[in-house]
């Protein structure tokens, strides 16, 4: 009976979480598709080469970078300390998107690195707790869902600050870049750099809503379990 009450409290929680942050995709899609801006973008360099502009203004050259056209994602690595450019050479929002990763490359690499360790630790725990539960090997499971969401709120903390912290410098860091190469007018620079900042605001919305999500839908599946096994 305590699991049916935790599936209805955390069912409520998503659907409550859903309207509070006004969650919808198509939004979040339409934000980044802008003809107009794709080809004023196309104009600049390559991804390496803009990224490579980034590392040396932020004193950080020790980068790697590769790029990727079968990556989902671009993203920066802090085991390799190399950051992977996706296929992303089409869109506008591409000098921003560097500018994110490359200013993960500069936080705290301590953070950095527990994120990295912890983030893997805290997958693996939910995984082995299901799989043990599935076996009908699990005892005290309220005891090991506890844990679990107490990871899970570690997990969250860490992640969403180095996530909001990127993304909220990356639209200045992308201006300035624009700014000193010169290739668009003030007045481009500067749409393109409102539309970044609205980009920002949307996105840093989805990144909170999306991995507390994450976290309430994977407590949520081994509730499921031990409900039913």
């Amino acid at each position: 009976m305590s699991f049916v009450i935790i599936i209805i409290i955390l069912i409520a929680f998503m659907l409550i979480l859903k309207f509070i942050y006004d969650y919808d995709l198509k939004k979040v899609k339409q934000a980044v598709e802008n003809k107009e801006l794709d080809e004023l973008v196309k104009k600049y360099p390559s991804n390496k080469e803009i990224c490579k502009w980034y590392l040396k203004k932020l004193k950080n050259e020790k980068v790697k970078i590769e790029e990727d056209p079968k990556a989902t994602a671009s993203l920066y690595i802090a085991i390799t300390n190399k950051i992977i450019i996706a296929n992303i050479s089409e869109n506008y929002a591409r000098i921003q998107t560097l500018a994110h990763e490359c200013l993960h490359s500069i936080q705290s690499r301590t953070m950095l690195i527990f994120n990295f360790i912890f983030s893997n630790l805290y997958i693996a725990y939910f995984i082995i707790i299901c799989i043990l539960q599935i076996l009908g090997l699990l005892p005290e499971k309220l005891m090991f869902l506890s844990i679990f969401l107490i990871l899970g709120l570690v997990y969250y903390c860490i992640r969403v600050y180095l996530e909001n912290d990127a993304m909220n410098n990356a639209p200045y860091l992308a201006k300035e870049y624009m700014e000193d190469i010169k290739i668009s007018s003030q007045e481009q620079i500067n749409h393109i750099f409102e539309q970044y900042k609205k980009i920002t605001k949307i996105g840093v919305k989805c990144i909170n809503y999306d991995f507390f999500l994450g976290i309430i839908a994977k407590a949520l599946i081994f509730s499921v379990l031990c409900f039913i096994l």
